[in-house]
This record gives structure tokens, sequence and C-alpha cells, in this order.
């Protein structure tokens, strides 16, 4: 599959993607129907002779994402369950909760019609449940589910709602392991993603030792790159893929995160200043910078053979540019709740520049107190609305 990604021409990458990569739409139709009678019965019959509550089942992954492949795709069903008032107890009772699910899913499988084969693992585990659904006349048509039961942290709270924060500050508080509680975001890892799946092909390719990249990570540069070139559906496709390259290649500098469903008043930001590059935070959980211990080296060196190969070349032989990166001035992003993303190439920059607190004047953002001599010059990809004048915070990017 490498082999004839490079030698594909890169005006024909949108049908080498078309028909060696997306899962059959025929297929998609019936796992999402399956899916939904899963979960519904999940809902209706889980815990019905206790005082747990399953309050709603939420599809995840790169099912829900739109980023499924073929052949390999991952899915999560997110169980949020009354039992949890805390991040914390989460871990409780993980037992007994996966051994009445189980017994839900094998009541659906057998009760329940299904267009496609509902399987679950024969062995048991009591800290992990999962099961696939596969294409009954396609072989290579299959998705891989995890089960997992969450603390429903937002609540009732409206996904773009300020109250949010107090969920954040929560976390922050009861984390011990980096992303350990995503799950209870998983509704909002849904909200940012475009189909891109060229990028989780280059992630296969590297041959060493080590973790390669999170998929998720690559997803969120995929998604940097789209909203650089214009946020246009009709994108062209060897323009983004070289994009998203040159931002790989770039790893050692790379610090991508925005403030859309948190903002950096909170005590999140102390995250991102104490953090070695490469840095990938996920917008749905500050706690999980996805560009963490993985060997980006081996990526990066696929990516340079990948950007001379047939498919990011122009049908004259040079290189398809990427879309552009200007240099910016920029005050401080940390300090501004609105600031919605950026892509910094400074780490000096979240360090040295000082902004006053906001006074209770309606409408009144922070401003720098950094004198002009001392902007710091840094490259900006997408960052939009930027604001040169000293005195004037950057204002709130597209939603």
């Amino acid at each position: 599959m490498p082999a004839l990604l490079y030698q594909t021409p890169a005006g024909d990458l949108d049908k080498f993607i078309s028909e060696f990569l997306q899962p059959n739409r025929q297929f998609l139709v019936q796992v999402n129907k399956a899916v939904d009678i899963i979960c519904s019965f999940l809902k209706e019959n889980c815990f019905r002779n206790s005082a747990i509550k399953v309050l709603k089942v939420v599809k995840g992954g790169s099912l829900a994402k739109g980023t499924a492949l073929r052949g390999c795709s991952d899915a999560d069903l997110v169980v949020f369950l009354s039992c949890f008032s805390q991040f914390a107890e989460q871990g409780n009772r993980r037992a007994e909760i996966i051994s009445e699910i189980r017994a839900q899913l094998e009541a659906c499988q057998q009760k329940m019609r299904f267009e496609v084969k509902f399987e679950i693992p024969k062995w048991e585990n009591s800290r992990v449940l999962s099961f696939s659904l596969t294409s009954q006349t396609m072989l290579d048509q299959s998705v891989d589910f995890d089960v997992l039961p969450a603390f429903n942290a937002l609540g009732e709270v409206p996904r773009h709602s300020p109250e949010k924060g107090r969920s954040y500050v929560d976390l922050i508080h009861s984390y011990n392991h980096a992303g350990e509680y995503s799950t209870c975001f998983t509704e909002l890892h849904v909200d940012q993603h475009i189909p891109f799946p060229l990028i989780p092909q280059c992630n296969k390719m590297p041959k060493g030792k080590g973790f390669l990249p999170p998929q998720h990570g690559l997803e969120l540069l995929t998604v940097y790159a789209w909203e650089q070139g214009g946020r246009d559906t009709q994108f062209d496709m060897a323009q983004g893929f070289r994009s998203v390259l040159e931002l790989v290649s770039q790893y050692p500098q790379l610090c991508v995160y925005w403030a859309v469903n948190y903002n950096y008043e909170d005590e999140t930001h102390g995250v991102l200043k104490k953090t070695p590059r490469p840095v990938i935070l996920d917008p749905a959980d500050p706690t999980g910078n996805l560009g963490r211990n993985a060997r980006w080296d081996l990526l990066a060196r696929e990516a340079a053979a990948c950007m001379s190969a047939l498919c990011c070349l122009s049908r004259d032989g040079t290189p398809i540019q990427p879309w552009p990166v200007k240099v910016r001035e920029l005050p401080c992003p940390i300090c501004l709740p609105e600031f919605y993303w950026a892509l910094v190439f400074s780490p000096d920059l979240l360090e040295h520049c000082q902004w006053d607190s906001p006074s209770s004047e309606p409408g009144r953002e922070p401003t720098s107190l950094c004198p002009p001599e001392q902007r710091h010059q840094v490259r900006a990809r997408g960052t939009p609305n930027l604001q040169a004048n000293n005195s004037v915070p950057l204002s709130q990017g597209p939603a």
C-alpha cells in the first residue's frame, strides 16, 4: 500500500482514497444501524434491577469521527453511568459493571437482527469488553469496538457552555496519567474532525522500534491543515496532504492547541507550559498530549520521503507547495480565553509575555504589558484574525 501511494499521481489521490482506503459505504450504513440498535438496547436493559442507571451511550473513535479506514477501523461505545459522581470513581466496581454490560450485549446478540456479523469474544476479561461487527459478504470490512464505562463529567451542560470550565478544573486535580479520563469527553472528540485518510496510512509505513504517534493526534494535525486551507470541503487533496507532511517534518518545534472547549485562564495552561515538544493538546482533554512518547523521527523520515514522491509532485514535476506559512507577531496566547487555534514555533513565547488581568468592565479583555521591543516573532499557522497592535488581543476564530 505505501508503494502504491507513492506511485499515485497527485491528481489521482481522491480516486486512490475512494478505491483503497475508505470503507464500503453500504457496510458503514449497516454498521451504524447496528450500533444504534446496540446503544438503545444497552440503555434500556442494563442494570434494570439496580440503583445504577445508564445515562447515555455515546459512539466514539474513528467510526464516529468519519475517519475510519478499510479493514482497520476502531470505535468506542462509551456507557455513561449514574454510579460515578467524580473522575476518581470511574474505576470503581469495574468488574461488576463490565459483567452486566457483557450479559446485555450477549442478550442483544441473540434477540436482535443485524445485517452484519456481531461477534463477542468467548473469553471474559473483568477489565475490558470488546466486540466486532463484520460484513456478511466483504471479509475485509470490519469494525472493532471497545465498550467503556465512564463518568458523565459534562452532565447536561451544553457543549459550548462556559460552565464546562468547572469540569476541567476538577479534571486537572484528579488525573494521575495523561488522558486517563479522556473517555468522559467523547462527545467533544467527535466535534472537530474531517475525513482525511492519507495521514494514517503514513503512520503504518515507518520501520523501527517504539510507538508511532497516535492516529488521533495526526487527525488533529489534519484538522489544522484543513483550517489553514480555508475550511473548504473541496480543497485540493494533494496540497492538504503536503501541508500535513510539512507539519510532521517540523515535529521538534510543534505546539498545537486550541481553547474551544476550555480556556487558559483555568489551571489547564500549566500543562502546556511545562510539556516538552512536540505538543498536540487534545481539544477535549487538556491532560492528553498526543505528541508525547512517540517516535516522531520515524514518521518524519517517512514524511520526507513521501514529499518527494509522485503523490506530492505537480504534473510538471515540481513539488506541490503546502499552504503558506507566515511570520506574524503574536501576543501571548496562553492567557487569552477566546484564542481559538494556534500553532506556535517558539516555546519561549509562553514564558516571556505578560498580561494584565481583565477587569469587571463588560467586554474588556486582557491587554499585553510587553513593550513593543519585546514582542516575539514566531511562526504562526492558522491563527485567525491576528492583530499587530500591541494593545489589541486576538479575537475568536470561527466556531
